[in-house]
């Protein structure tokens, strides 16, 4: 019979079982549930609503349990259900029909919220060292691409002249940015919801500050309604994943285009890299191509469980078993890319004559070329428009800015261009950008340094 099965007539359907059942995904979350399990019974014997030996054997029980988890010496019944069944079942197997009072006062309802909350807490911390390891990984390969130019893009067309580290550097902030989101988000996740109950607590003087203190938690839930029908916190771990794989997928695609032979930016590494069962020649970024793909995957993840919190009244309903496998499937995704993605990049070759070069085709100077203009006293918009007719004649002629004479620019703009040549060279054009947060390599080392000491810090 079902541990629930009291009021029921009739066994449950074996269809229903198996359409029921969610032990196949949910037995990922059984250390948890041991480890919520073992500060209840401690708050259950503290508290008198269990002898103290009682609740010292269900811990004994409880630990004797996880050890042999460790071990891999555990077999759950699929039977019983879900992972909540199967520790109680496997417990009273141990320590008797004792085993019937560990769920005193408490419910699967909130005690599942306590499961997935402390799991997510774990992975998110796993997730964010993964994000500090990458994050060390760009900063190694800023230092070593300081001085070296490559066009930077708007539109994927060539914009302005950047170094390869600053453009290193922004991904650098799209992740520092995924691991501030990750904390602020653990702080809400950081809450007990046990002794929740149902949905109406419980008529035990439990005590929910001892057991959250116990599991390293912040506080408790305040509304008992709330914290068994939230899943904000495992929406906000999705969307987290989201956004980084998001940033992934964006770097992915520069890979991917970089490596490509009209490109040539870089290499990846063999170990990064698969061929052709057809063509010989090939050499193909599929790890990076499967991460870019990866994320829809996790965006699905998001949409999926959104759908299924929109209509759901308060509190518990059943549809709220769909929130697991969403968000194993996200952190699964997250985990598996970045442990790809980091060794792909740092073992990743540049090619940084190559980048070079194509900053000398595309009029990469031409902003620095109307800038040079204003501080002649040229009307920036003045500015602009001889700039714009100097390149349509460069076109034409199929030359350079560069190549233009000092009497050609200062005949077409009405000022003095005597040094303008000087002005435009690319370097210059650099190292002239020296406002904070550009690409001028003095404000690049002095990015650098700043993100070493957050990293050293954190």
């Amino acid at each position: 019979m079902k541990l629930w099965g009291g009021r029921f007539q009739k066994e449950t359907d074996q269809r229903m079982n198996a359409f029921h059942s969610s032990l196949f995904f949910d037995q990922r979350l059984a250390f948890q549930d041991i480890r919520g399990s073992i500060a209840h019974a401690k708050m259950l014997g503290k508290t008198g609503i269990l002898l103290p030996e009682e609740a010292k054997a269900l811990i004994n029980g409880l630990e004797s349990i996880l050890r042999d988890l460790h071990k891999g010496a555990i077999e759950f019944a699929p039977e019983a259900e879900d992972i909540h069944m199967n520790i109680e079942k496997i417990l009273t197997e141990r320590v008797g029909p004792l085993g019937k009072k560990l769920h005193t006062a408490r419910s699967r309802n909130d005690q599942v919220a306590l499961d997935l909350r402390l799991y997510l807490l774990e992975q998110t911390q796993l997730i964010d060292q993964e994000l500090k390891k990458l994050l060390t990984v760009l900063v190694e390969l800023a230092k070593a691409n300081v001085e070296n130019i490559m066009p930077g893009y708007t539109h994927l067309q060539r914009a302005q002249p950047i170094s390869l580290a600053h453009h290193l550097l922004a991904y650098g902030e799209m992740f520092r940015r995924d691991r501030h989101r990750l904390a602020d988000s653990a702080v809400r996740m950081n809450v007990s919801p046990l002794g929740a109950g149902a949905l109406a607590g419980t008529v035990f003087p439990i005590d929910r500050e001892f057991v959250a203190a116990e599991l390293g938690m912040d506080g408790v839930a305040r509304n008992s309604m709330d914290a068994v029908g939230d899943r904000d916190f495992v929406l906000e771990t999705i969307f987290n994943a989201s956004l980084i794989m998001m940033h992934l997928s964006r770097f992915c695609e520069e890979i991917i285009l970089w490596t490509s032979a009209e490109w040539a930016f870089m290499e990846l590494d063999d170990a990064f890299s698969t061929g052709s069962s057809m063509m010989p020649q090939k050499k193909n970024p599929d790890a990076a191509e499967l991460i870019r793909g990866k994320t829809g995957r996790v965006y699905g993840d998001l949409i999926g469980l959104l759908t299924v919190m929109k209509g759901l009244p308060l509190a518990y309903n059943k549809d709220l078993q769909e929130d697991k496998e969403a968000v194993f499937d996200a952190i699964d995704t997250v985990l598996s890319s970045l442990h790809v993605f980091i060794p792909m990049l740092s073992t990743a070759h540049f090619f940084p004559e190559r980048m070079q070069q194509a900053t000398e085709d595309g009029f990469l100077n031409a902003t620095d070329l109307a800038d040079f203009l204003v501080e002649q006293g040229l009307p920036f918009r003045e500015a602009h428009t001889v700039v714009g007719k100097a390149i349509t004649y460069c076109l034409e002629k199929k030359i350079k800015l560069e190549d233009l004479s000092v009497m050609e620019m200062s005949t077409w703009s009405g000022v003095d261009c005597s040094a303008f040549q000087e002005a435009i060279k690319i370097k210059t054009c650099l190292e002239r950008r020296m406002v904070k947060g550009g690409p001028a390599p003095t404000a690049v080392l002095e990015a650098i340094n700043e993100v070493e000491n957050y990293l050293q810090s954190s």
